[in-house]
């Protein structure tokens, strides 16, 4: 389960980098944002896209025991999204020992 999760989330990572470069080299994202403000289907995405990052900042948050640490991860996520997460969640996996098993990674650490 680990390697699948290692891949599954490392994935994730190469997708967002193409598609991030892919569509920065067409255009602009503030360019991008003006045009796509009007339309509710891109606000509506955006709300879903933005709750689905604070869902995920919330097990980030009980994770993690440092304010400091919180708070840099609250501001990587808004700023950075799924590059954040899928690399907080690559962190955590790294970080589990051969015999631990993956739902550790769900629990806070002393």
């Amino acid at each position: 389960m680990k390697i699948f999760l290692k891949i599954i989330f490392s994935l994730f990572l190469i997708a967002i980098t193409y598609f991030t470069i892919t569509a920065s080299m067409e255009r602009n994202v503030l360019e991008a944002g003006r045009g796509l403000w009007p339309d509710l289907w891109f606000k509506a995405t955006l709300v879903d896209t933005y709750c689905a990052f604070l869902t995920i900042y919330g097990w980030i948050f009980y994770k993690e025991s440092s304010w400091i640490s919180r708070a840099l991860w609250l501001v990587l996520i808004l700023f950075l999204g799924t590059f954040a997460y899928a690399s907080y969640v690559l962190i955590q996996l790294f970080k589990l020992k051969a015999d631990e098993p993956t739902a550790s990674i769900l629990i806070r650490r002393k």
